[in-house]
């Protein structure tokens, strides 16, 4: 177990990416653990608290009061990475094998103590529904202003007046449980939803490039935490979803249903009240901090991990956790400033990276080796299955009934080739040598 050494904690983030790497496909990544470093301060005594009390997953208690919490505390609190900004603002989507994954009933447990935590953040910045760019912007938009003459004759003159007071506070927490929904949204041809959502996670100023839509935001501070099952996800999350960052900027995590509570659980309202107010004490503290920084003991931690977290994947895993150093950076700032402190310190990397170890163990479980490709996954599902035997080309495009063009079914073949996922041999016949394909997981 990780204590303070920095040097055991790079140990540790190697050997556990090394030994995530080493599984390959979807059957070969068990269920993930959250490691109790994650637990730490005041979200894991909300967990703890909380846990045998609900059916709910405690990672998804803890990935929600994370959320909550990050999006209560507001966009002035900031750690500078070169030129960008990162606010203690987190995107995560809970994905459950099946519909009883109790993803709701977390969410409901944590509203609980956000409403005593910050009642008016509470009832006026938690909303639900991702159906448009547009209304993300509106939820959050500036005073909208517009030139009118005023007066009579020679003495009139033009001024600019407001029309629309626009959203004072720019905190904006939504709550998806149909996240599903959303991720067809964006793939619609001439939607700006996943534009904004990117934007809104970099850097918080939104606008639309058409003329007719006036309302623009600066400065907003949205957090997004979507439900979905494992089956949607796979299935609904698309390579133009990978290939323009929109995915990355979101934390998977597998969850499932932890207890089995007839009658509901029994938390008591003292204890409810108590959480609250310490967590109003902390987000009102976090109210007044600006440039989050490090301690030396942290920037220590920080050095020996980074290489490890920034070294980057192929394929759609690869696209999928391509921000781990971002979101680790995020979720360790969350945690210092719930400890009501201006500096990120060991145990809050370590915390931090606890979430991040899970969440890139969640994506691993859920796509596993799967590359994005839909044709060259279901090639590379088929390659496994024939073993050392392997495929010929016609028996490959006999996999699609014909329905893929020999150019397409090439394609996907180089790209399993280019990613080491398969390999090209021949097969003699007595006349022409024939083109097999066989996995690299059967090879090896």
């Amino acid at each position: 177990m990780l204590r303070d050494e920095p040097s055991a904690f790079a140990a540790r983030l190697i050997k556990s990416t090394g030994s995530l790497q080493a599984a390959n496909g979807h059957d070969q990544n068990p269920w993930p653990v959250m490691e109790a470093d994650a637990f730490h301060g005041l979200p894991g005594e909300i967990i703890r608290a909380i846990s045998p009390h609900s059916e709910a997953d405690p990672v998804a208690l803890l990935i929600q009061t994370l959320a909550s919490a990050g999006n209560a505390i507001g966009r002035r609190a900031y750690y500078q990475v070169e030129g960008d900004r990162h606010g203690p603002n987190i995107y995560a989507v809970l994905v459950g094998e099946t519909a009883k994954g109790r993803k709701g009933t977390s969410g409901g447990r944590v509203r609980q103590i956000m409403e005593i935590a910050d009642s008016q953040w509470a009832s006026e910045r938690m909303h639900s529904g991702l159906s448009s760019g547009e209304g993300l912007i509106w939820a959050v938009r500036d005073p909208i202003t517009q030139w009118e003459r005023q007066g009579k004759g020679i003495n009139s003159e033009r001024a600019e007046v407001i029309v629309d007071p626009g959203v004072a506070d720019k905190r904006l927490y939504i709550l998806e449980p149909e996240f599903a929904g959303a991720l067809t949204v964006m793939r619609r041809e001439g939607k700006i939803l996943s534009r904004i959502i990117r934007d809104a996670w970099d850097r918080g100023d939104l606008a639309t490039l058409t003329k007719n839509s006036p309302a623009r935001a600066t400065g907003a501070h949205i957090s997004i935490v979507g439900h979905i099952t494992a089956d949607e996800l796979r299935h609904d999350l698309d390579r133009t979803s990978m290939g323009n960052g929109y995915a990355n900027r979101f934390l998977f995590a597998c969850v499932r249903r932890a207890n089995v509570l007839p009658f509901g659980g029994a938390l008591d309202e003292e204890t409810v009240c108590e959480l609250g107010f310490r967590l109003r004490a902390a987000i009102e503290a976090a109210w007044n901090v600006e440039r989050v920084t490090m301690t030396p003991r942290g920037r220590d931690g920080w050095r020996n991990v980074y290489p490890a977290l920034s070294e980057g994947e192929p394929g759609l895993l690869g696209a999928i956790i391509g921000r781990a150093e971002a979101q680790v950076i995020r979720l360790a700032m969350i945690y210092a400033l719930l400890d009501r402190c201006a500096e990120i310190d060991i145990a809050h990397l370590k915390a931090g990276l606890a979430v991040w170890e899970f969440c890139e163990s969640s994506a691993r479980h859920i796509f596993g080796d799967a590359l994005g490709d839909p044709i060259a996954d279901e090639i590379s599902r088929a390659l496994r299955q024939a073993g050392n035997v392997g495929m010929t080309r016609t028996e490959i495009r006999d996999l699609f009934g014909r329905n893929r063009s020999a150019d397409r079914v090439g394609i996907a073949l180089a790209t399993l080739a280019r990613h080491c996922k398969a390999e090209k041999t021949s097969r003699d016949t007595g006349g022409r040598p024939a083109e097999v394909w066989i996995s690299t997981a059967a090879v090896g």
